[in-house]
């Protein structure tokens, strides 16, 4: 892949920089001004201009923004930018504690500590990421240098649109840095334009590798003493060149390579695997007839240091601390979404900067007829001179016409003809079936169906994807915030994305959810077609060593009965779903997990404790992965994990595979749950208000690519990636193209997804995963003495679970010892607490009692509790012991306990100290069976374990 040319996509670098603050006085001010910060802008901005990537005018500079300017100049560039997006940003980054969530700081921020709001004036990375993620931009790369960089890292790792974008962080998490000398740039920022400033290709992968060297080499230490360590995060085989100075493939016609203003005149974005996928300007050089250029030097400060830091002029143009940028950005409106575009002039000049490459293969194309003349002319005093004109002559007319014609100015055939820039169309889709859709449009836009009698595209097709849940709310209720987003808190457009023209939602399921809720005054319409153009089922994927043996096993049981079975055969056995908000693969898992009719929406759970022992048999620890292909992705990264555990997966992904498939992967087996529902995508027209002015060509251009979808070659497209076709039985065609593990007609098919059993799934899913209750019982007895101390004692074990709690969680913590009418002492009542107050609650009050405990007694009160707190939200009560007093639960008084268990129906997870204390018939795994809830004991690893379980029933994210 090679960098963007001129008439090709649009690149974008937003240079953030925050010099200079309007508080920094105490006690809510931030540590002071940044005047190096100045230097780095001024720096960067000079280095990628001349680095070929970016041109000048697609580098906007904000300097010391408040915190709404960088909004606008944030979602101004990530709406203009379809190549490659780059932001950077430099000044004051915080976080309110060491795993909590990093803001940056703009010009108007303060801090107030303890306060709900802790920095006004800062932006999240959470909602930076988000914007970003709305750009159409094939690569998104965010450079952050600033205090506690490295806690982007594990915000990254959670984002669920996280595959396009690269992320370098100046500093490892939860350590502050020295801006370093006021007269220079950052030391962070100082190694990044010394590497960028280079001839030769620099790849993002390489440049973070060599800034970790150099800034270990320059022995720079942070705030707390230890080794100052970039750090960066990207995809797997995930890259992207940054700059491309000198590189031949520049293709500058007669002009000098080194031009800031040139960029290689190429089509695609350069990104890919790097320097070693082979030919192009991942392995180009400086041409040889070009002397290497040293790095320039950092320019010395006119002022001196007496003068203090350099003074910028204020440019001309704006406001003092508003965005710079060069003006020639021409639009022309578009169908309710403005999309940048270059002018005809542009494709005509990328066409002559094309004419060393077009030579270049119209010379190789030819080489058996060229190769003799040279041979002939090739020798002192012969008449290669005198030839050359005739030879090259009709070559580089060759050149111009191929030039030409690629950048679309003329059309293929060569008729004469100018092709007109095609209609667009907007499609959204689910994402799960985003790569399929793409692949399918890229199909149709070469087609002859999509191609006129001058070789002209008729249309052109983006393809973007976002979360299922949110598109249906939008297209419900917020069609009018759609055309005109009334704030920053309802915006569709930077949310979803522009406004399609189409939706292929992943079922009809979707849009009867749509047509039951909308507005009455909703801007858009929806028509859909009348039959899915698809099919594939939602397996099971199990490990081959794990998965059952018979066909009836394997096709038409519940998914329920097929989870317990898994797990009778192997007590190991984990089953992990993507996320039911995000994709209907989750959800449709969903509705055989809680056990839902397909097609009236009723089942088996009906409230929060039916809803959470459902969920209980889906692990997970943190968020579920976003789709199902970063499922898929995701387990190979733990041979153990991969190994043993089973994912809800649609088949299809088991022939065609994910992102990542240089990772090693386990073989699956599909198995056929009977009452969970497949994809079937649909082709829906969106129709929006006021938005007639080329309606009928937008209509014929819809039909035209809905046509060919359903058609034989959309068909064959589908059925490459592993789908099935809606006729003959949606039976897979009987050659060797199935997958392996998957079944060519497995019988019967489930039925396809109904409305109210996908509202259902979706409500609960909500409900069983929104603020939950827990109820802590820390056995304080005598016993507990020796197993009191450090973090896998019994405080210790406590306080490591309330990470898995959130701000909006309710919970309590009771000390239980003593026997007699209250069998214990409350240490933190219950309610909505801050962790931090809640472990000193605990260190401060917890403490053994020279007393023996009753299990019996506590174990009854905190079910009666739990009942009186009502069943409107999950529920877990947590019992910490070492057994020593498990003889006061056995005969009648076990009886008592699990039979209150089963009317209360709160999931009670009994965390055993010692080993054996969940073995069968002991009345731990006993308790714990029959309320739902899960058994721990010493042989488990109890910190992580007990963890995932508080975390199923919060909100808590570390």
């Amino acid at each position: 892949m090679t960098p963007n040319d001129p008439g090709g996509p649009v690149n974008r670098a937003l240079l953030v920089g925050v010099s200079e603050y309007d508080l920094t006085k105490p006690p809510h001010g931030v540590p002071g001004d940044l005047p190096a910060v100045k230097h780095n802008l001024n720096r960067l901005r000079e280095v990628l201009a001349r680095g070929q990537v970016f041109d000048e005018r697609d580098i906007i500079v904000a300097r010391s923004p408040s915190q709404d300017d960088f909004n606008r100049a944030l979602q101004t560039a990530a709406a203009e930018a379809d190549g490659l997006l780059l932001l950077y940003f430099a000044g004051h980054g915080a976080v309110p504690s060491a795993p909590d969530e990093l803001f940056l700081q703009m010009r108007n921020a303060s801090v107030i500590a303890g306060g709900k709001a802790v920095f006004p004036g800062a932006e999240t990375f959470t909602t930076v990421l988000t914007v970003l993620a709305t750009s159409r931009a094939r690569r998104i790369v965010v450079i952050l240098d600033c205090c506690y960089a490295g806690n982007a890292a594990w915000i990254w790792e959670t984002f669920r649109d996280k595959r396009r974008v690269l992320l370098l962080m100046s500093v490892q998490a939860n350590h502050d840095i020295d801006a370093g000398d006021p007269r220079t740039p950052t030391p962070f920022t100082g190694e990044l334009v010394r590497l960028l400033d280079r001839d030769g290709p620099v790849w993002f992968r390489a440049l973070a590798d060599e800034l970790r060297e150099r800034m270990a080499a320059g022995g720079h230490v942070t705030l707390r003493g230890e080794r100052w360590e970039p750090q960066s995060r990207t995809e797997p085989g995930e890259d992207v060149l940054l700059a491309a100075r000198g590189v031949p493939d520049a293709g500058n016609a007669g002009e000098d390579s080194r031009d800031p203003r040139r960029r290689p005149a190429t089509s695609e974005l350069a990104t890919g695997p790097g320097p070693s996928s082979g030919p192009g300007p991942s392995s180009a050089s400086p041409s040889e007839h070009e002397p290497e250029r040293e790095p320039e030097p950092e320019p010395e400060p006119e002022h001196g240091p007496e003068h203090g830091p350099e003074r910028e002029p204020e440019p001309e143009h704006g406001p003092e601390h508003g965005p710079e940028r060069e003006p020639g950005h021409e639009r022309e409106p578009g169908h309710g979404h403005e999309t940048p575009r270059r002018p005809l002039f542009s494709r005509v000049r990328a066409a002559l900067l094309a004419l060393p490459h077009a030579a270049a293969g119209a010379v190789a194309a030819p080489g058996r007829w060229l190769r003799p003349v040279f041979r002939r002319r090739h020798r002192p005093g012969g008449r290669l001179r005198r030839a050359a004109p005739y030879v090259i002559g009709p070559v580089l007319l060759l050149a111009v016409v191929l030039g030409l014609r690629a950048s679309g100015v003329l059309p293929p055939d060569g008729r004469g003809a100018t092709c007109a820039p095609p209609l667009e169309l907007r499609v959204l889709t689910d994402p799960d079936l985003e790569a399929t859709v793409r692949a399918a449009a890229d199909a149709y836009l070469t087609s002859e169906e999509n191609t006129t009698g001058d070789g002209c595209r008729r249309s052109g097709i983006t393809v973007y994807s976002a979360g299922a849940a949110d598109t249906v709310a939008a297209l419900r209720r917020q069609t009018g915030a759609w055309q005109e987003p009334p704030d920053d808190d309802t915006n569709p457009q930077r949310d979803i994305g522009p406004q399609p023209d189409v939706w292929i939602p992943a079922s009809r399921a979707d849009v009867d959810r749509v047509a039951a809720g909308q507005d009455t005054d909703a801007v858009a319409a929806l028509e859909p077609a009348d039959e899915p153009f698809a099919y594939s089922p939602i397996v099971l994927a199990v490990p081959q060593n794990l998965a059952a043996d018979d066909y009836d096993a394997r096709v038409g049981p519940p998914l329920n009965r097929m989870i317990d079975d898994l797990r009778a055969r192997h007590p190991d056995a984990q089953v992990r779903r993507p996320d039911p908000e995000f994709t209907d693969t989750g959800l449709f898992a969903t509705i055989g997990l809680y056990g839902i009719t397909a097609d009236t929406g009723t089942g088996t759970g009906s409230d929060a404790a039916d809803l959470g022992r459902a969920e209980r048999r889906v692990d997970r620890t943190g968020p579920p992965s976003p789709t199902a292909g970063h499922l898929l992705c995701a387990l190979p990264a733990d041979d153990a994990v991969d190994d043993r555990t089973a994912a809800l997966v649609p088949e299809f992904l088991l022939k065609s595979g994910v992102g990542c498939e240089s990772e090693r992967r386990v073989p699956r087996l599909a198995q056929y749950p009977g009452d969970v529902p497949g994809l079937e995508p649909l082709f829906v027209r969106v129709r929006w208000e006021d938005a007639d002015r080329d309606e009928a060509a937008r209509d014929e251009a819809a039909e035209d690519f809905r046509a060919w979808l359903a058609g034989e070659r959309g068909g064959a497209v589908f059925a490459r990636e592993g789908f099935r076709p809606v006729t003959d039985g949606r039976a897979l065609p009987d050659d060797e193209s199935v997958a392996d593990g998957v079944l060519r007609a497995p019988a019967p098919l489930v039925e396809s997804a109904g409305r109210d059993a996908a509202e259902a799934a979706l409500t609960g899913y909500q409900g069983a995963n929104g603020p939950g209750r827990v109820l802590y019982l820390l056995d304080s007895s005598g016993s507990m003495a020796d197993l009191w101390e450090g973090p896998g004692g019994g405080p210790g074990l406590l306080k490591q679970s309330l990470g898995g709690l959130g701000g909006r969680d309710e919970y309590g913590v009771w000390a239980v010892s003593g026997l007699g009418e209250k069998p214990y002492e409350t240490l933190l009542p219950f309610g909505q607490h801050g962790r931090k107050d809640a472990r000193r609650a605990v260190d401060e009050r917890a403490r053994v009692r020279d007393a023996e405990a009753d299990p019996h007694a506590a174990l009854l009160a905190a079910l009666e509790e739990m009942e009186r707190l009502g069943t409107d939200r999950p529920r877990l009560i947590v019992y910490v012991t070492d057994d020593e007093d498990a003889n006061r639960l056995a005969g009648t008084r076990l009886t008592d306990v699990l039979d209150r268990a089963r009317s209360v129906k709160a999931p009670v997870t009994m965390v055993s100290l010692v080993g054996g204390g969940c073995d069968a018939g002991r009345p731990d795994a006993r308790v714990s069976a029959v309320s739902g809830g899960r058994c721990l004991d010493a042989d488990d690893d109890l910190g992580a374990a007990l963890h995932g379980e508080v975390a199923r029933t919060g909100t808590g994210e570390d």
